[in-house]
């Protein structure tokens, strides 16, 4: 039995201080694998030297949401960055309408960018949407982004943006989020998920799971992930480790071995 954590950002200063402890722990843990996801081109070789530094380590390559004051990816650059062995995704991209406001038209064009990129480059998308889904999914649709598909990372939309996502042959990324108690509509959606189309993830050092919540992430704990998803749906933490490990390297066929 194996787990894959499936976003991470271990190029943080506060992760990247203690990588072979975290490797370690990831071990002790059973978690075989993780992507170490980029959110700006700046901070992008730390990225690239993580994977570049371990095989059970992959990349990928983008500019989040999030970031305003910072250099503006083009389509050619992406795609451009995105030949690198270790990169196996285009992103984390989207939008994001809780964290910024005003006119946001920047976020959606660079969201487009990304996607066409992803088409160009032949990867899968790492998809970042907060009170912003019904145009994530419609920007989705309108660039053609169900020629590459991808996931709607550390979801927490609802069970009908689940399935136009899902329609769009997106996979579904659960994280430490779905372990909170007050987070009942998620743990509904856990219920109804077909393993088929789910991911986990700790969206580390952010979002630990119980029982550690409160503390900074890790990878190793995305077996809490799991763990919970399995008390949820009523299945064996076995059927939930070998689906997610599985959909994994589907959707991220260059992390095949």
């Amino acid at each position: 039995m194996q787990f894959v954590d499936s976003h991470c950002h271990i190029n943080f200063p506060e992760l990247a201080a203690d990588l072979p402890a975290l490797l370690q722990q990831m071990q002790a843990n059973q978690v075989s694998h993780a992507l170490c996801v980029a959110v700006n081109l700046p901070e992008l070789p730390s990225v690239l030297a993580l994977a570049e530094s371990k095989p059970n380590l992959f990349a990928s390559v983008g500019v989040h949401p999030d970031y305003e004051d910072t250099p503006e990816p083009g389509v050619a650059q992406l795609v451009e960055l995105a030949q690198h062995p270790k990169v196996i995704a285009i992103g984390e991209t989207g939008l994001d309408y809780f964290r910024l406001s005003g006119d946001l038209e920047w976020q959606r064009e660079r969201f487009r960018t990304h996607i066409r990129a992803a088409k160009v480059a032949k990867l899968p998308l790492i998809i970042h949407t907060r009170a912003a889904s019904e145009d994530t999914i419609r920007i989705l649709r309108e660039e053609g982004a169900d020629e590459v598909g991808g996931v709607m990372h550390c979801f927490t939309e609802s069970w009908e943006v689940a399935q136009a996502a899902m329609e769009l042959g997106f996979y579904i990324s659960l994280s430490g989020i779905v372990t909170f108690k007050k987070a009942l509509e998620l743990k509904e959606l856990a219920r109804l998920m077909p393993l088929e189309r789910l991911l986990i993830e700790t969206d580390s050092p952010y979002l630990a799971p119980m029982p550690h919540r409160g503390k900074m992430n890790q990878p190793a704990w995305v077996r809490h992930v799991a763990e919970h998803i399995a008390d949820l749906k009523e299945v064996p933490l076995a059927a939930v480790a070998e689906a997610t490990t599985r959909n994994f390297f589907q959707l991220f066929s260059r992390a095949q071995p």
